[in-house]
């Protein structure tokens, strides 16, 4: 991304051509980049009255008008402005008549842009095109589709199933022999179907928050007025504002600006170029947003998934030799009771039959095993949480984020407009030592009040509309600059445009967060008088001060016992939460500024006070709620703020975070007190402090920076241009929606769209929720891993023949892996969340209480389902070919209850608030039903025989008994040493690294 700018005035009409960038907006440094401005290449053919583009290279963007508009006759049809600016020909752009003259030929006026109705919109619309870029395609479902088919295990599966189809039809013919081969067919393309549906659907989820991303607003002047609207609104001939932060919207050319420096400034362009016929355009209609962003949690269950499948792997290869052998040495036996093997004998169709089987078989063993729906979990819940934090408010950019934010521990957090609504109003206001009554500007005298129009007016970022036809007043600008806007005009009666037509400005310094001011120099039309005017935080400008005006605008030397008086009223106000500005002037001699004077410093020093104003921005609503939660769950919160030490501290004790009890030694410090604190100190001080007033984005950086080297997950909220570096170092950056530049929002993790910060508590709150599902998912998945493998292994070493066919362990995998995946994962936050401690950073994701749930029910299945195995026809009275079915049957019900233990780690009851996720009991009845189908009406496909009342009754029994082991062992205390460090093996357990958030459990 690429912001604003640096630029010598001198030079400021030089076009220069905007260089492409990966990020959505052009590179802007040195001027404001006047490139690829529109162009028309015509060559006019009397015969058919056509104009057709002259040859030009092939990287020349240019705007294929096939007739000149109507609307914009004055733009010479053989001239290329995209040449002109591409070899930077200033002759070419004097010949044009400059900036004024190509602003005079879109019909647009440099101080009231363009008409801006409808019709004018169409026009230039239809004349130049759009800001908008024709995007590459979205990934079809067909894509992924055949990115599932890649996956080795699937191929494995489709050839086997291809050969046993093939020899079952010879053997059987086409009606009988196709049960087994299809059945794995059909099994694996549901799998197939299941996943690439999920990843499609997820897809176009992320398609559609990039689309919000991206949609930005600009702010133009149209018929005078300035106002927001969408980038993609933004047409050939507007006139653009810019300001610290934004990003270029479109190309075009300098019209004004002041103080162009990288950190401070604001200017005015007029857009020439827009959409495909700017580099931009060319080249985000080639470049594909890919969503395939992989967080640190993901990676890490990736080779933990890899790990479990290797597992895998070695077990399904165990089973097959000994399937083999026992094979090969005669002692397995078909249906009828007969060797299957009986050497030379046998036919080589059926021998290479059975060895299809038993491959097929220890493939899907490894289908099983590997875990691959805990990507797909993480996938999902990411791609859930992210929709919901949505509404809630919040627009994740980074999915790294909402896992990350389940761990914060520390929220270092500004106060202006995210602990208050950010919405001022100047409430008070002192004349000298006396407080002003509103509506009292009849007892000004005349001199001041000129000059407080002067310095309000001129030294501002702000604007003023009235429309002609109504009497009602217009504020842009930020809030503090609105509000005191609002105050000049309608408490001083100041008019703005007569201000402007009066008077000159030779100079701006424009405010930034270190110096906490703006000046502005200026001269008097009428009399050539110049004047300097600050206006900023008032001890700041008090202390610029040596003299003061009262009331009736006498001056007055400012000694020690006045500015102690000064001192004073500024503690009163800033006690009563209210942000202190001061306006101070000074009357300079012409000859000093003549020469240079546009890089001239504004003088600073011995100025003359004008006055005080106290703004009030109350705190919002729910703010101390959202911070007591915060607190609650064991979530330290610290304002950062730049007002001085007496506002920060009455604004932190009405949001909750001083307590009125609270002692405030070390509490509250002063952002130059911490900057100045030894390394030592600050790294022993930075956990007690809560409040840091007067801080700059430098001590906010220092702040993270020690949190972080303390053990601390730090998440940190901004919105400045100068918040960029703290945002990229905390572990979660969390930017402004509302008052937030485009720097901080590049730099950010999470954008908070409503500026709240109760919506960072939710925040909060959902990757809590992001990571607990996870977990449970975790739990669920290996306690399945676990059971079949064990029980295929010791059912393959004993019995020579593995309990599940391929089609039922396929089918166990999908309500395993895709099924549990949604039912676990979109589970919603719950009050129990934050209750907890936040997740330290190297405890792992794999706790002793999921160790101890998993361990429990996998052993019960096992010891169950071996039984059956061994004992089953003889419990139950029935044939090996139901017993097999009970098994199956009782394997599957048993995951379907465990999913409800699943659903709470610690807590005994597992059905609180259920009903309030429709989908997981949707999942689970879908799932019971196609099990049902399954054993009942699927025999062939399924390889099943139809159970009896009294069979499923047990089926479903032995399964239930899952729901009081969950409950009992609950009971049972667990040591608060990760199970696995009493284990000597050291890449057994992840390690925390600086570079990643969550600390994940790893096996080798």
């Amino acid at each position: 991304m690429s912001i604003i700018f640096h630029a010598n005035l001198q030079h400021c009409m030089e076009p220069v051509l905007s260089k492409p960038n990966k990020k959505r907006w052009h590179m802007a440094i040195a001027t404001i980049y006047c490139s690829r401005a529109f162009s028309s290449h015509f060559k006019y053919t009397a015969a058919k009255n056509k104009s057709k583009v002259s040859p030009i290279p092939s990287h020349i963007a240019i705007i294929d008008v096939v007739e000149t508009h109507l609307c914009f006759s004055k733009i010479d049809q053989y001239s290329s402005l995209a040449q002109l600016v591409k070899e930077k020909n200033l002759d070419q752009l004097a010949q044009s008549g400059g900036a004024e003259g190509l602003t005079s030929a879109l019909n647009t006026d440099v101080e009231h842009g363009i008409l801006g109705d409808a019709e004018d919109i169409s026009h230039r619309q239809e004349a130049f095109g759009t800001n908008t870029y024709r995007k590459p395609p979205t990934k079809s479902l067909f894509h992924f589709v055949w990115e599932a088919f890649k996956d080795l295990t699937i191929l494995i599966l489709l050839a086997c199933a291809a050969l046993s189809l093939g020899f079952g039809i010879k053997e059987n013919g086409p009606k009988e022999g196709w049960y087994d081969g299809g059945s794995i067919f059909v099994a694996v393309f549901l799998v197939i179907a299941v996943s690439a549906g999920s990843n499609f659907r997820q897809n176009r989820q992320f398609d559609k928050l990039s689309k919000v991303s991206n949609n930005i607003q600009v702010e133009v002047v149209r018929s005078g007025r300035r106002q927001q609207i969408s980038i993609f609104d933004i047409v050939v001939g507007d006139v653009i504002c810019l300001k610290i932060g934004d990003q270029i919207p479109a190309d075009g050319l300098f019209l004004d600006g002041h103080s162009l420096q990288v950190a401070d400034g604001y200017a005015r362009m007029l857009v020439t170029s827009v959409g495909m016929n700017t580099t931009w355009g060319e080249m985000m209609s080639t470049i594909s947003c890919d969503s395939n962003e992989q967080t640190p949690l993901q990676a890490r269950l990736n080779k933990l998934t890899s790990s479990i499948g290797k597992v895998g792997l070695a077990v399904a290869f165990l089973v097959l030799l000994v399937l083999l052998v026992r094979y090969f040495t005669g002692n397995t036996k078909d249906e009828n009771g007969n060797t299957e093997f009986n050497g030379g004998k046998t036919k080589v169709d059926d021998v290479i039959n059975a060895v299809v089987g038993i491959i097929a078989a220890a493939v899907t063993i490894v289908v099983v095993a590997i875990p691959e729906g805990l990507p797909l979990a993480v996938t999902l819940t990411l791609a859930y949480s992210m929709k919901r934090m949505m509404a809630d408010h919040a627009m994740v950019r980074k999915l790294s984020a909402c896992e990350t934010m389940g761990s914060a521990t520390t929220i270092c957090t500004d106060k202006t407009g995210t602990l208050t609504v950010n919405q001022m109003k100047v409430t008070k206001f002192w004349l000298g030592q006396e407080f002003m009554e509103e509506r009292s500007n009849t007892s000004i005298a005349a001199n001041i009040l000129e000059l407080l129009h002067q310095g309000v007016g001129l030294n501002t970022t702000g604007s003023v509309y009235k429309s002609t036809s109504g009497t009602q007043f217009e504020f842009c600008g930020s809030p503090t600059e609105k509000a005191i806007l609002s105050w000049a005009v309608l408490e001083l009666n100041m008019n703005m445009e007569e201000l402007k037509q009066s008077c000159t400005i030779l100079h701006v310094e424009a405010f930034n967060s270190e110096k906490k001011r703006s000046g502005v120099l200026m001269r008097k039309k009428a009399d050539n008088t110049i004047n300097v005017h600050w206006k900023g935080a008032a001890e700041m400008i008090l202390a610029m001060c040596s003299h003061f005006y009262d009331p009736s605008g006498n001056m007055k030397h400012l000694d020690d016992g006045e500015r102690m008086k000064f001192d004073q009223i500024i503690q009163g106000m800033a006690a009563s939460s209210l942000r202190c500005i001061a306006f101070a002037h000074k009357n300079v001699q012409e000859e000093v500024h003549e020469d240079g004077h546009s890089h001239q410093k504004i003088k600073d020093h011995d100025l003359t006070l004008l006055g005080l104003v106290g703004l009030k921005d109350p705190c919002r609503t729910g703010v101390k709620k959202a911070v007591e939660d915060c607190q609650y769950a064991q979530v330290n919160i610290k304002m950062i703020t730049g007002d001085n030490v007496f506002t920060a501290r009455a604004i932190a004790t009405e949001c909750g975070i001083l307590k009125p009890d609270q002692d405030l030694n070390g509490a509250v410090v002063e952002g130059v007190e911490f900057r100045n604190y030894t390394p030592e100190e600050r790294m022993e001080k930075v956990d007690k402090i809560c409040v840091m007033a007067r801080s700059s984005p430098f001590d906010k950086l220092l702040m993270v920076q020690c949190l972080k080297q303390k053990g601390h997950v730090v998440a940190v909220t901004g919105d400045g241009t100068n918040d960029a570096p703290a945002l990229k170092e905390a572990d979660i950056g969390l930017s402004m929606g509302i008052q937030g530049t485009e720097v901080a929002k590049e730099s950010s993790d999470i954008v908070i769209l409503d500026d709240n910060f109760a919506s960072v508590a939710t925040v909060l709150r959902w990757g809590r929720c992001v990571y607990n599902n996870i977990q449970k998912f975790i739990q669920f998945q290996l306690t399945v891993n676990v059971a079949a493998l064990v029980i295929n292994f010791v059912a393959a070493v004993s019995a020579g023949e593995v309990p599940l066919t391929a089609v039922q362990l396929l089918w166990v995998n999908l309500i395993m892996d895709t099924l549990g995946a949604l039912a676990l994962a979109t589970e919603q936050p719950t009050k129990e969340l934050m209750e907890k401690p936040p997740v330290g950073r190297t405890e792992p994701l794999i706790t002793n209480i999921m160790w101890r749930n998993l361990l429990a029910q996998a052993f019960y299945q096992i010891a169950v389902l071996l039984t059956l195995q061994f004992r089953g026809e003889s419990i139950f009275n029935v044939t090996q070919k139901v017993n097999d079915t009970l098994i199956f049957n009782t394997f599957v019900l048993c995951q379907v209850f465990n999913e409800f233990n699943a659903r709470k780690l610690e807590k005994k009851n597992v059905f609180e608030g259920i009903h309030k996720n429709k989908l997981f009991l949707g999942i689970v009845g879908i799932t019971i039903v196609l099990q049902v189908v399954m054993v009942e009406f699927l025999k062939r496909f399924a390889d099943t025989e139809r159970l009896n009342w009294g069979q499923w009754g047990a089926c479903i029994g032995i399964a239930s008994i899952s729901w009081p082991i969950g409950w009992l062992i609950k009971y049972m205390p667990v040591p608060e040493k990760p199970l696995l460090s009493y284990l000597k093996w050291q890449n057994l357990m992840y390690k925390y690294k600086s570079s990643v958030t969550y600390r994940v459990f790893d096996l080798p």
